[in-house]
């Protein structure tokens, strides 16, 4: 059982930048994906990051303005968030999974292991 940890939530105004953070043993098996879900609003894919860094993915509503990356040493996927709008507010997860290929990974809903959420609100 995989056990993702998020952190880096907070309270920021808009134009402003927060980095999130996703952590979990063995994370370099892990291809990561970041999504978000805003009050009311269904759960959305924004990025994702292949088990060996070289492929990232943005949907169009964060290009841009979001960074996906990944730390071997530390066992850390993040999330750069520049220019945050009260748009970009919600739950934060990331979602992780094993068993694909070296190269791959989605913005949709079909990781295996899931975090626990980190908020995000962005307000004047």
């Amino acid at each position: 059982q995989l056990q993702l940890v998020e952190s880096g939530g907070g309270l920021v105004q808009p134009g402003e930048s927060l980095r999130l953070s996703c952590t979990a043993p063995e994370m370099e098996n892990v291809a990561v994906g970041w999504f978000r879900q805003a009050p009311g609003k269904a759960r959305e894919g924004i990025a994702c990051i292949s088990k060996d860094g070289t492929n990232r993915i943005y949907v169009d509503s964060v290009k841009g303005r979001f960074t996906i990356s990944r730390d071997f040493a530390m066992n850390t996927v993040y999330l750069r968030m520049n220019s945050l709008d009260p748009d970009d507010a919600g739950v934060y997860y990331c979602a992780g999974d094993t068993a694909w290929g070296n190269l791959y990974c989605s913005t949709n809903e079909e990781y295996d292991f899931w975090g626990q959420g980190t908020q995000v609100i962005v307000s004047s």
